[in-house]
């Protein structure tokens, strides 16, 4: 079981310093835990969201005991709610307990053709799974390690001309890259990345950009370079103090053609974004063919996904090669959770649907979840899934379906899993910055979740006797900055993270 937390500094929720300036602060006190009854507690949590700011907005908060099963609080618990990426608690929970914690994926390679020998007299075949991880996330940020590696493979087997095509078998998932109810416009940037059976890199480039003194010129590099992606600099430089660095991406709607705009100070340091890619499995056998020539394996061929090959695999009838083995799920829902990444999130909801239901679509793996929701007593019907992350704004739960599903993950095996994948406040993830310096901070491990009007906070909390909460913290259709959402909701972890029981005489 989990161990419970405890930190020597305590501190205590703060008081709203100034109704005209509409911000929150926690400050410090080194004097005394709060010894609250549960009325206590509920009416200060009541102050915190009675906030004039949010008087447009609808809360949802649930707070319960995992040591005796009470609720300390409910608001609007079966209301249905936005979730945003607090819908990956969904997604993970799920993947973890219906594909287990030690899952891999597997990439078989093949031949197709003879082998006469050092030549491979066909095609190369990679036969993907929907593996998310051919990255430099496992891999000390070399993006390439992957691939090299299959190249040293080839190079084992006694094969160093390929006179024929790499092609990308990605067939396994369906061919809806984005997620239902995903606006247009994300589709540029990094949390929008097309979902495919076969990536690479997230199916991003990674772009930089900094300012070379000796050129006197504005530089943009970008990674991986392979042929059909075009990257155009229309980033204009400015002198220090007379402008500041606002970069913007935009790949053209049906291309692989990216514009870098805006400004960039010569001061500046070194910025990186990224841009997605269309069709992501040709893009990653564009790659995997470059690193093969690099190492030394001579391609004759061309690289193809799929859908441009004319023959068919039968793959009774192909010679298989090697095979690769991903990080273990445990590895990748931290991924998912502790950075919010919706790629992975939504490679993992295809793959519940692949091996679930023998088919790779986000409509198959949202089947399979509803139908494990309603087995460990989540009514699917006050769960309104249209994607794996979170991005879709048609997404719909409620508070209490969250504090259902953290409850019985609280009371399985893959709680350690679960648990160790979420964001820890004030020292990882998308918490690193948050609740620092307060009891809270290494006390709450919870996942974020943002979109437009819409900010949740769900997870686990420990109070000063070190009895663990579950809770989950929504609001929807707020039109203030989000900073004082968070601050409302980190004001609410620090009072259960320094909340002691005070029993009523």
């Amino acid at each position: 079981m989990i161990k419970y937390f405890s930190l020597a500094v305590l501190l205590s929720i703060a008081e709203i310093y100034s109704q005209d300036t509409l911000k929150y602060s926690v400050k410090d006190t080194t004097s005394e835990y709060e010894y609250l009854t549960i009325p206590e507690l509920q009416q200060k949590i009541d102050f915190l969201l009675s906030d004039s700011n949010f008087i447009t907005a609808n809360w949802g908060v649930v707070v319960r005991s995992l040591q005796t099963g009470e609720y300390l609080y409910k608001k609007d618990e079966n209301k249905l709610f936005v979730p945003a990426s607090n819908l990956k608690l969904f997604t993970t929970a799920a993947g973890l307990s219906l594909l287990g914690s030690g899952y891999r994926y597997t990439t078989n390679i093949y031949a197709f053709g003879e082998i006469n020998y050092s030549t491979l007299e066909g095609d190369l075949i990679i036969q993907g799974t929907g593996d998310p991880t051919f990255s430099g996330r496992f891999y000390n940020g070399n993006i390439f390690k992957v691939f090299d590696d299959w190249a040293d493979s080839l190079i084992d087997l006694g094969i160093t001309k390929i006179q024929g095509n790499i092609i990308g078998d990605d067939d396994l998932f369906d061919d809806q890259g984005l997620g239902e109810g995903w606006s247009w416009d994300y589709e540029t940037y990094w949390y929008a990345a097309q979902s495919s059976a076969i990536s690479f890199n997230d199916n991003c480039i990674d772009i930089t950009i900094y300012y070379d003194k000796k050129l006197d010129s504005l530089i943009v590099k970008y990674s991986p370079v392979v042929k059909g992606v075009i990257v155009i600099n229309d980033v204009v430089p400015v002198s220090p103090g007379s402008g500041t660095t606002e970069i913007d991406v935009y790949r053209e709607r049906g291309t692989n053609i990216i514009t870098v705009s805006g400004t960039f100070s010569k001061g500046s340091d070194t910025l990186k974004t990224y841009a997605t890619v269309l069709n992501p499995t040709l893009f990653a056998m564009m790659v995997l063919k470059d690193r093969l020539e690099r190492k030394g394996i001579k391609v004759t061929g061309y690289a193809m996904d799929i859908d441009d090959y004319e023959r068919n695999i039968d793959y009774a009838k192909v010679q298989y090669l090697f095979s690769y083995y991903s990080p273990y799920l445990f590895e990748i829902v931290k991924v998912i959770n502790k950075g919010s990444q919706n790629f992975f999130a939504e490679q993992l909801i295809k793959t519940i649907g692949l091996e679930k239901k023998g088919f790779g679509s986000a409509e198959n793996g949202i089947l399979a979840c509803k139908e494990w929701f309603a087995e460990i007593g989540l009514n699917p019907d006050h769960i309104i899934m249209a994607d794996g992350s979170g991005l879709s704004h048609l997404n719909r739960v409620t508070p209490q379906q969250i504090i259902l599903l953290l409850r019985y993950m609280y009371s399985t095996k893959n709680f350690g899993a679960f648990f160790n994948s979420l964001p820890i406040a004030g020292v990882d993830g998308t918490l690193s910055r948050r609740m620092k310096n307060t009891k809270a901070e290494n006390s709450v491990r919870a996942k974020t979740g943002f979109i437009g009007f819409a900010r949740s906070l769900s997870g686990y909390a420990f109070t000063a006797d070190g009895e663990p909460l579950a809770f989950s913290i929504i609001v929807n259709n707020f039109n203030v900055p989000v900073k004082l959402a968070e601050n409302i909701q980190d004001s609410l972890c620090v009072l259960l993270s320094n909340f002691k029981r005070k029993h009523m005489e």
